[in-house]
């Protein structure tokens, strides 16, 4: 889940380019595991196994996968805690804080329109 370094500066950041920071950081967060990640980090800090048991089904490489991406781009922190054996903690940026508002929203709109998307399917996969 590595992508490319970005060598545009901010202001060429844009969705719509391939080439851009922008797109790189929004293709990063946006897959199911980084968005739910997001999401249990914004209610309080946690250790590995305890976001592990917060996400259903996501397995233990998933995981390290989005943690790392996340941590690479500024949005979560990991700390060490020095005691034998370590204790690794993970928590939101103020960046990934401001992202969790957003996807606290997301979920909501969920919510709010799961019964119309489900009659929805429903009536176009008859």
């Amino acid at each position: 889940m590595v992508t490319k370094q970005f060598t545009g500066s901010p202001d060429e950041a844009d969705l719509t380019r391939a080439d851009s920071l922008a797109r790189e950081i929004f293709s990063d967060v946006a897959n199911k595991w980084a968005l739910l990640i997001i999401d249990v980090l914004g209610r309080r800090t946690l250790r590995f196994g305890e976001c592990r048991n917060e996400i259903e089904g996501i397995s233990h490489k998933m995981l390290t996968q989005n943690l790392r991406m996340l941590e690479r781009n500024g949005l979560v922190e990991r700390v060490v805690h020095p005691t034998v054996p370590p204790r690794v903690e993970y928590t939101l940026t103020e960046p990934g804080r401001a992202l969790r508002e957003t996807v606290h929203r997301m979920c909501d709109w969920t919510h709010q329109y799961l019964g119309h998307i489900e009659a929805s399917r429903r009536r176009f996969d008859t």
